[in-house]
């Protein structure tokens, strides 16, 4: 019987979406599988769909959905999940597929796990270690954990250390996880210039730890190895200058004193006042080369974004004026919940904060940054005129120039000054600005005065008389905050760590950048010069030694 022209035999057509095929069960399988977490089925199927007589080719994404399945694996369920793994891989590499950095870090992850395999973690580290040059791949942090754990597991500590080494190399920062593995490995393997490294590594990269690292510490500074470590004189001079340096927190100059240590869970007080050892700890700022890069990058926006020598004449009037205690945003504080019917540019209220300022400060006067167009009409005012020239017969006044954001100014002098800025202004757009500046929030923190008023008097808040992070004292000393999830502070938990007795002034604050809330940041780093003068005249009590 004959046949429609071109029925003759049937046309071939590409199979629909969700149509039957070894690919499309296989890829439905796949997706349960990771859904529920049973890579044991998961393979069972890839191996099934292997060994008929149309393998499918599988997309890169499940090849990856196989490797995370091994690598989350319970060795219960799949005892030869490694092995398992080593064979997809070698699957995806004949079908001409592209390993991903997650491809490589579920295999290394998975290859770091195999207990019957001596040789796992050295295996795994030379996956992620190659992963770029034969794949082209970056690794990331999450690359690196697994086998930094098996070092860890191994207790093979300088294996670790090329772990770390190759982290730097790579730009991979390592976070709390790692750097507790790195003192644990350390820590076990009694070496106590690495301990001391991690720990201000970690001291760089956290503000508080979790209860993995804490007893990680516990462990360290309860051991024999731990007592040994450290010097019993030293030049407690150059240990002050460390200090101020470093911005307050610690000095960097290896372990001081020696014998046992003590070590206590403890709280600390409103005023900064450890509860253990009867210690002040230090409001922590950041360091001097940290202030210098910040002011520069500051000046560096500024003079792109101002008039250029409008700028470098307020640097320069700087430099030949700078000795201030605290930069007044004088804008922000007149402005203050003027929005009323009756309300305007309050010079009263900037009067007021003023008059605190100097009262706070012995009578010194701060520096008010007012753009000129703010001047001029102020001036129209008698009252306003002479308080206006009072201020500038005592340099207290600086008018930024018609054209220009009186923001930079502020901050800028702020900065460059090392002192404190009243301001109610968030800085929101400073800090967009400079993204790049990852110690801003702890210099807003350890420098902005926010303020209101009661009663027509200016009431500053001033910064913390303390900070909530890891510091190390000029007596060698540890305090290390544990994490509060309720966020008080008062009900925070902190390690004290301390040499039996070398706490010799309890309730003396440390001479630091600006340690407790009536010690301001320029006195502090003015107190590094007199401190050196006065040590000049004698020896110290205790171990520790004066400078030659």
């Amino acid at each position: 019987m004959a046949t429609a022209a071109g029925a003759s035999s049937p046309a071939r057509r590409r199979p629909r979406r969700g149509s039957k095929g070894p690919n499309s069960d296989l890829s439905r399988t796949l997706t349960d599988c990771t859904r529920r977490g049973d890579a044991a089925t998961a393979m069972a199927a890839f191996d099934s769909a292997l060994s008929g007589p149309d393998a499918p080719r599988l997309l890169a994404h499940q090849y990856n959905q196989l490797f995370h399945l091994l690598a989350t694996a319970d060795a219960d369920s799949l005892p030869n999940a490694a092995a398992a793994a080593r064979r997809v891989f070698s699957h995806m590499l004949g079908s001409g597929a592209s390993p991903s950095e997650a491809t490589i870090t579920s295999l290394a992850r998975v290859t770091a796990s195999d207990a019957s395999n001596p040789a796992a973690a050295d295996e795994a580290f030379d996956l992620v270690a190659t992963m770029r040059d034969k794949y082209g791949v970056a690794p990331r942090l999450r690359s690196y954990s697994p086998v930094l754990a098996a070092f860890r597991r191994a207790g093979e500590a300088g294996k670790a250390y090329a772990v770390d080494a190759h982290m730097e190399a790579s730009a991979v920062a390592p976070e709390e996880p790692e750097i507790a593995a790195l003192l644990d490995v350390s820590a076990k393997a009694g070496d106590a210039d690495k301990v001391y490294e991690y720990m201000h590594k970690l001291s760089r990269t956290v503000d508080c730890v979790g209860e993995e690292t804490a007893e990680v510490l516990e462990g360290w500074f309860r051991s024999g190895k731990a007592a040994m470590a450290g010097k019993a004189e030293w030049d407690a001079c150059k240990v002050k200058d460390a200090i101020v340096a470093n911005g307050g927190g610690c000095h960097r100059l290896g372990w001081l004193g020696t014998g046992p240590w003590t070590v206590q869970r403890v709280r600390v007080g409103g005023d900064g006042q450890c509860e253990g050892c009867g210690c002040r700890l230090a409001c922590v700022d950041i360091d001097v080369e940290e202030t210098q890069r910040f002011a520069d990058s500051v000046a560096g926006l500024a003079l792109q974004r101002e008039t250029k020598i409008n700028f470098s004449q307020f640097q320069e009037w700087l430099e030949e004026h700078g000795a201030y205690e605290a930069i007044v945003d004088g804008a922000n504080i007149a402005l203050y919940q003027q929005n009323f019917a009756e309300g305007g540019f309050s010079l009263t209220q900037l009067d007021a904060v003023v008059t605190e300022l100097r009262d706070r400060y012995n009578g010194k006067w701060p520096l008010v940054v007012l753009h000129n167009k703010r001047i001029a009409k102020l001036m129209e005012n008698a009252s306003n005129r002479h308080l206006i020239e009072t201020w500038r017969a005592n340099g207290a006044l600086y008018t930024s120039p018609i054209g220009s954001n009186d923001d930079w100014y502020w901050l800028y002098a702020a900065i460059r000054l090392n002192c404190l800025l009243v301001t109610n202004d968030e800085m929101r757009d400073h800090i967009f600005e400079l993204l790049g500046s990852s110690f801003f929030p702890k210099w807003k923190q350890r420098h902005q005065v926010k303020y209101t008023f009661s009663k027509g008097k200016a009431v500053l808040m001033m910064p913390p008389p303390y900070s909530s992070e890891i510091q190390e004292s000029e007596m060698g000393s540890w305090h290390v905050p544990m994490e509060e999830k309720s966020g008080d502070d008062r009900a925070r938990i902190w390690l004290c760590i301390d040499r039996t007795g070398h706490c010799k002034h309890p309730h003396e604050a440390p001479a630091a950048n600006g340690v407790v809330q009536d010690v301001s940041p320029t006195e502090a780093s003015h107190g590094c010069e007199q401190r050196r003068a006065e040590h000049n005249g004698g020896s110290l009590t205790g171990k520790r030694k004066d400078r030659n």
